[in-house]
């Protein structure tokens, strides 16, 4: 019998602060200290991740290391190890999988679990949550903080309230009330518009979204609104998902000193659009949607997306609507950073009532990828990319499905050993929106 809803039993398991504790594990003189990490202080990089002793002077991930180093400058100052960091979310994915096989990493340092079916080995999910935080601590040398409930939603935003090394356990049938004083922010699709827009109907908290008529917000938010007075209410039927493909696949770049620089932007995008595409045709799909990111000098952040006409893996539609994208926003700015990502994903032989490419053009592409597999991604260089001194385009991110796929790795294989040969020294051109350790 498939157990319904409210039967189940879903944790969210997070990892607190996480690389600055990783450093704080493998360097016991950090502990106690405000630890951040990210890079040079004097550079241009971003925060990755802030001790709780860090975070005491204001410091959080995404925020500018020169603001970091100004709010805390007794802080220390540390580069990404992205290796060790890897290692550690395995180990502790590891320890995950010994409780349920039913675990979806949502990013390297989160999880979720179904343990409907552990409780008769292990216990409530309390318990469960209990044994899990023991082993994690003990094995690994890490704290987490665990969300219980009986949907992903309830148990994620439960996960955030009572960091670090927190566990808040949200019994069945409590999911409206736990969730109405929260302010409506915490709300998934709950971003700074739609809050401005729900202030004009009284909405400050989940509960006030939860009084409303469904009706109400359906008219001003589409179908968008249903799903979102659902929420409020603790209703999200979405399961753990095991081994599901990557969603999207994308490549960013900070330049070394803001740009105005239409060339120099052109170029970026199309030394990013190329490494998408080469992404895409390694694993053997297309995608049916573009989006770039913008981020001024202000540190203002711009998404725009297009759909397709038809679903590619082909550098130049992914570039013109890259380029299309981004040249009304980029107008009159200091463009601190760019990035290009497709989405929608489909397979290559799945789409084949679309028109086919040009095939001496595909010829010509597909040889190319041969010489780069055979002697290295710098072999062949777009001639409008040769002395661009842009980041090699066709980085792999050993922890995204299609990557680990276009190198004939099972979707659902263990992560590769980071100590072995050919393995990447680094997190790679992952997002590092969905990467860094924030911990709010």
């Amino acid at each position: 019998m498939i157990p319904t809803v409210t039967d189940r039993t879903i944790l969210h398991v997070d990892l607190d602060a996480f690389f600055a504790a990783v450093e704080q594990r493998d360097r016991p003189e950090l502990r106690g200290k405000p630890v951040i990490v990210g890079g040079d202080p004097r550079g241009r990089g971003v925060v990755s991740a802030a001790s709780y002793e860090a975070r005491r002077f204001g410091v959080h991930s995404a925020m500018s290391l020169n603001e970091a180093v100004r709010r805390c400058p007794d802080g220390v100052f540390l580069p990404v190890d992205g290796r060790r960091y890897q290692q550690a979310s395995r180990d502790v994915m590891a320890v995950l999988r010994r409780f349920t096989p039913q675990v979806e990493p949502i990013s390297i340092d989160e999880a979720f679990l179904d343990v409907t079916g552990s409780r008769e080995l292990f216990g409530e999910g309390e318990e469960i949550a209990r044994l899990i935080k023991a082993a994690v601590r003990e094995e690994v040398g890490l704290t987490i903080s665990v969300g219980v409930a009986t949907t992903k939603l309830v148990a994620k935003i439960a996960s955030d309230l009572r960091k670090p090394d927190g566990l808040v356990v949200v019994m069945p049938g409590e999911e409206a009330g736990f969730l109405a004083p929260l302010p409506i922010s915490r709300l998934w699709g709950v971003g700074e518009k739609t809050a401005v827009v729900l202030a004009d109907y009284g909405v400050r908290t989940i509960g006030d979204l939860a009084a409303l008529a469904p009706d109400v917000v359906i008219r001003r938010f589409g179908k968008h609104g249903g799903s979102l007075v659902d929420r409020a209410r603790g209703i999200d039927a979405d399961p753990v998902h095991l081994g599901d493909p990557a969603k999207s696949v994308g490549h960013e770049h900070t330049f070394d000193a803001d740009t105005r620089d239409p060339e120099l932007i052109e170029r970026t995008l199309l030394g990013m659009a190329d490494g998408v595409a080469g992404r895409l045709r390694s694993a053997g799909v297309r995608a049916s949607t573009v989006a770039v990111k913008i981020r001024d000098s202000s540190f203002r952040t711009i998404t725009r997306q297009r759909t397709l006409p038809e679903p590619t893996d082909m550098t130049e539609p992914i570039f013109h609507a890259a380029l299309e994208l981004a040249r009304p926003e980029v107008r009159g700015i200091r463009v601190r950073l760019l990035g290009v990502t497709a989405s929608n994903l489909g397979e290559r032989e799945q789409l084949g009532l679309f028109p086919a490419d040009d095939p001496r053009h595909r010829a010509a592409v597909e040889a190319a990828d041969a010489l780069r597999r055979r002697y290295g991604e710098g072999a062949v260089t777009r001639g409008r990319l040769v002395g661009a001194q842009l980041p090699a385009p066709f980085e792999r991110d050993p922890r995204n499905p299609l990557d680990r796929r276009a190198r004939g790795v099972p979707v659902d294989a263990p992560e590769p050993d980071p100590d072995a040969a050919g393995d990447r020294d680094s997190l790679g051109d992952t997002d590092l929106d969905d990467i860094q350790s924030d911990d709010a």
